[in-house]
């Protein structure tokens, strides 16, 4: 059984004879993604304010490590309380939105740098004003309500959100989409390619008679030139045309 293999130029010659095919479903993968980041997608805000979760105040005590380990461990615990019902049906209330707090936690990220006491919570919104208010909203009634929870007086806010004068959603990324959708279309178009080379079965040259017989090629018929074909038919017409002119004259005779 004779291995089939491809050559680099091979590879080239596909792609070149198919160069237009993926070029138009790279160019419309891309006009798709741009006309759905564009025009579909809802644009998502965020808005983000800082709590810093320090040492227990005591009265003439100076600062001990292990009060600083202690409070980097109760990070842990905050971030968990900062999501809870407790903390959300408060926010929720307050701001009378409509929602519930499952669906809210979806909104709300809670992150903090390894070996920092500085908590950052961000929030994701449709509306630029909403994500501000509802970070500065968790964060104020975390602020209030942890004495309670916990009976611990150690959280205050460091950097509040704030709503810039010309607000950038930070999702949908419409170049990042477009980027991907470009690359994506220049693989389905490359993929295809190749398929539909593999597909056709037509025979073209006398490459593909000995490829597919496993025989040699002995000679080749050329085509004939336009000119001489035409140049042929005239003569063949010519020479019709006297035969039955000589065939006329004897008709005549007789």
């Amino acid at each position: 059984m004779q291995e089939e293999t491809i050559s680099l130029q091979d590879i080239f010659k596909v792609l070149k004879k198919r160069i237009g095919l993926i070029i138009s479903i790279t160019i419309g993968a891309m006009l798709i993604a741009g006309i759905i980041s564009f025009f579909f997608l809802t644009p998502i805000y965020q808005g983000s304010t800082q709590i810093l979760v320090n040492q227990t105040k005591q009265e003439q005590q100076p600062i001990q490590t292990s009060d600083i380990q202690t409070n980097l461990q109760l990070i842990n615990t905050y971030n968990v309380i900062i999501k809870s019902p407790a903390i959300l049906n408060i926010v929720i209330e307050r701001l009378d939105l409509d929602t519930t707090p499952s669906a809210l936690t979806n909104q709300i990220t809670v992150t903090n740098a390894n070996d920092s006491q500085v908590v950052t919570i961000s929030v994701q919104d449709e509306q630029a004003f909403m994500a501000v208010d509802i970070a500065n909203t968790v964060a104020q009634v975390f602020k209030e309500e942890i004495p309670k929870l916990m009976n611990a007086d150690n959280v205050n806010i460091l950097s509040p959100a704030v709503l810039p004068a010309d607000p950038s959603p930070i999702k949908p990324n419409k170049t990042m989409n477009v980027a991907i959708a470009m690359v994506v279309g220049l693989m389905i178009g490359v993929g295809l390619a190749f398929l539909l080379e593999y597909l056709d079965t037509t025979v073209k040259t006398e490459q593909d008679v000995e490829d597919i017989l496993g025989l040699p090629i002995l000679g080749l018929v050329s085509p004939i030139p336009e000119e001489f074909a035409t140049s042929d038919s005239s003569k063949s017409s010519r020479g019709k045309s006297r035969n039955q002119g000589k065939e006329e004259g004897k008709g005549i005779h007789v």
